[in-house]
């Protein structure tokens, strides 16, 4: 049975400029995310990817379809499926006046859970800054704490949406690092991004969507094969990021 199961799943805004007419953002999707795999959802700006997220997460309404989280009903029982998962946003706000380690505990009580803020910043490689305050990280740092903060409710699925935008190349990949070592304590983890290469490094599957719709879902392996058989250029070893990387990442702090 798969952990996250979404069928026929649409919503739908007015036109700009014309109240009579509707645009569907998501527009009729379905698709299921199996126990464990790291799942990726592709698309440019305005795909409808975020808006699918939300859904899922039970921080958005649906006009129609059905969304489960481990045969949990999103619709019918959203208190439920909220204690089943983590969800770090694009954008953050937090109180600044508090350290790291205080948000932390602040965060899991609200879930009325005693937590240890030094194994969960361990985990995200900032346990020299459990009394810094948010506003004292980096954009890297940043984005590490709000996947901690996502982590203090011990999820069964962890919901990461564009977790990388912004962050120079070195700071990308301690990201994808970082997913890595979650993903190997058992959890399912879901990844929004308009990275290729991300999306081909992390994820077991991918669905790409395009104005509301998935036009594709498979392995990225079987996707290549399928899609994009012959590459435009040979590539001889790496990417330009990785020379990147190779050039000056022992100088790069994130």
């Amino acid at each position: 049975m798969p952990i996250v199961d979404v069928r026929h799943l649409t919503k739908t805004y007015p036109a700009p400029g014309n109240r009579g007419e509707r645009v569907a953002v998501v527009d009729g999707i379905s698709f299921s995310i199996e126990r464990g795999e790291i799942f990726g959802i592709l698309g440019p700006n305005g795909a409808g990817k975020t808006t699918t997220l939300e859904i899922v997460e039970a921080l958005r309404d649906m006009d129609s379809g059905e969304v489960e989280i481990d045969g949990i009903s999103v619709a019918a029982n959203p208190v439920a499926v909220k204690q089943r998962i983590g969800v770090q946003l694009q954008e953050s706000e937090y109180f600044d006046y508090l350290s790291l380690a205080e948000l932390l505990t602040l965060f899991g009580a609200l879930y009325r859970r005693r937590i240890e803020p030094d194994e969960i910043l361990e985990l995200v490689q900032l346990g020299g800054k459990r009394d810094a305050r948010p506003k004292q990280l980096s954009g890297g740092q940043r984005q590490r704490f709000s996947i901690a903060l996502a982590l203090v409710n011990d999820p069964d699925v962890l919901f990461l949406d564009e977790p990388t935008t912004g962050l120079d190349p070195q700071a990308r990949r301690n990201l994808w690092e970082l997913v890595r070592r979650i993903h190997a304590r058992g959890k399912t983890i879901v990844v929004t991004t308009h990275y290729m290469e991300e999306a081909e490094d992390l994820c077991d599957r991918v669905a790409i969507m395009d104005k509301g719709r998935i036009v594709a879902l498979d392995t990225p392996r079987n996707l290549i094969a399928v899609h994009a058989p012959d590459a435009r250029v040979e590539r001889l070893t790496g990417t330009l990021e990785d020379v990147f990387i190779a050039l000056t990442g022992h100088e790069l702090r994130d």
